[in-house]
């Protein structure tokens, strides 16, 4: 049992670095991270050069769950796509690089990811 456990998240840090080396954020084009957990979903924008997370929105803030999207559903990846993008905006930034992590690129995070670009965010 406990080496099926070490050799699964050995497989996700794997995973992880492999796509965390073909993606970096600059000042001019941030790096858009999401984190997606039991619960909840969250969404960084983070400046790699120095090591800023410039802001962030997550399915955890009042601000969602007052909307009634404050747990992990497409619904809620939806809203929280066009927040982040609108954040985006009002901090001068109009491309990102979309850093997927260790998950597939379907369902939640297809959803968010159309939502953002729908909301005028390019990557």
């Amino acid at each position: 049992m406990e080496n099926r456990l070490k050799k699964r998240n050995g497989q996700r840090a794997r995973r992880l670095l492999r796509v965390r080396s073909q993606v970096k954020g600059t000042a001019l084009k941030p790096r858009m991270s999401v984190l997606k957990s039991n619960k909840h979903l969250a969404v960084q924008i983070i400046d790699d050069e120095a090591s800023v997370t410039l802001f962030s929105a997550s399915t955890m803030t009042q601000e969602m769950k007052a909307l009634q999207f404050g747990k992990k559903s497409k619904e809620a990846a939806k809203q929280l796509g066009v927040k982040i993008a609108e954040m985006a905006k009002k901090h001068n930034v109009e491309r990102v690089v979309f850093d997927r992590g260790r998950y597939r690129y379907h369902g939640l995070l297809a959803e968010l990811a159309n939502s953002a670009r729908e909301a005028g965010l390019q990557f």
